[in-house]
């Protein structure tokens, strides 16, 4: 006798089965990035603007070797397997950047960062970075409470991307710490999806910028969920709105001239979308890179009166009235 699951068993069965979540390589995450920004950028109608960002993701390159590793001997280093535990009792983030005290090496990853690129690049780069070289901390540390949802406030939108890019360097260096844990990782890993937190980031919970579904074999078919601060993916079983995680009502777009592998994923429901990635159409495809790229397709889901559920951490619009 022949047993049908219905939908809500099939996804309870599929977290169980498959790898829950994906951290980053710090090794080659910033120059894949940088490179396929790099690959997008040629007669792009932002094409200086996807080069700038892939500078910067080099300098991320450079710098995280030398910056990004927390001292195992800090005071924040010392608290994590207690802050963790906390965290993991309530179901939060384990490395929630809304409630993370960060430690003043942030601001040594951003100067490094600025250093390399204050002499190349636009004039208008060079001079964003010159200012924030010169910037007081506590303007920085604000600056950054916004851009991490920590308090609201103006953000400085020429800033934020070389601010943003610091921060991610940061977030990837804290999770080198959590490796070093092997009861971590596979709490991590065995952790349920829980209905309120599975549209966060399950490491920093930051919202995600876009998702993948990945065509290597021990991922082929799944759909992951991609983090803009710490790029840790997580799964989600697809078909399902990455916002409000309705069922129903939930559609595709792609820009007729384009190759299908970047599509918007829309849902009626809470007529948001983000960016959804195929990499059986684009093995290269990488999440925060191609959603850059993808304007069109923004453009496009504006028409249509759907609004992003998140932005870029490389691209932040000004403020309207």
């Amino acid at each position: 006798m022949q047993r049908i699951l219905d939908p809500a068993q099939i996804e309870a069965f599929t977290e169980r089965s498959i790898p829950r979540l994906r951290l980053a390589d710090p090794a080659t995450l910033y120059q894949k990035r940088a490179e396929r920004l790099v690959a997008l950028s040629f007669g792009h109608a932002i094409g200086d603007y996807l080069e700038l960002i892939a500078s910067l993701c080099q300098a991320q390159q450079r710098a995280r070797d030398r910056l990004s590793a927390p001292d195992p001997a800090s005071a924040v280093i010392e608290q994590l397997p207690a802050r963790i535990a906390r965290a993991q009792a309530h179901g939060l983030p384990v490395l929630q950047a809304s409630a993370w005290s960060r430690e003043a090496r942030w601001r040594a990853v951003l100067v490094e960062l600025c250093e390399s690129l204050r002499h190349q690049g636009p004039v208008s780069a060079r001079a964003v970075c010159a200012r924030l070289l010169a910037e007081d901390p506590a303007w920085l540390e604000t600056q950054a409470d916004r851009l991490l949802g920590v308090s609201p406030g103006t953000i400085d939108v020429q800033a934020a991307p070389f601010l943003m890019a610091a921060l991610q360097v940061y977030w990837v260096g804290l999770i080198r710490a959590l490796e070093r844990d092997s009861n971590i990782l596979t709490s991590l890993h065995n952790r349920p999806a829980e209905t309120a937190m599975a549209g966060v980031c399950p490491v920093c919970g930051t919202l995600p910028v876009a998702s993948v579904v990945r065509a290597d074999a021990q991922y082929q078919g799944y759909r992951y969920l991609h983090c803009p601060l710490c790029a840790t993916e997580w799964h989600l079983v697809r078909i399902k709105c990455s916002h409000c995680l309705s069922s129903e009502g939930i559609h595709y777009h792609y820009v007729a001239e384009g190759s299908g592998a970047v599509r918007a994923e829309s849902c009626d429901s809470c007529r948001t979308y983000r960016k959804i990635l195929y990499h059986e159409k684009d093995p290269a495809a990488e999440p925060v890179a191609d959603d850059l790229a993808s304007l069109s397709l923004d453009l496009l889901m504006g028409a249509e009166r759907h609004r992003r559920a998140s932005g870029n951490p490389f691209l932040w619009q000004p403020p309207t009235d």
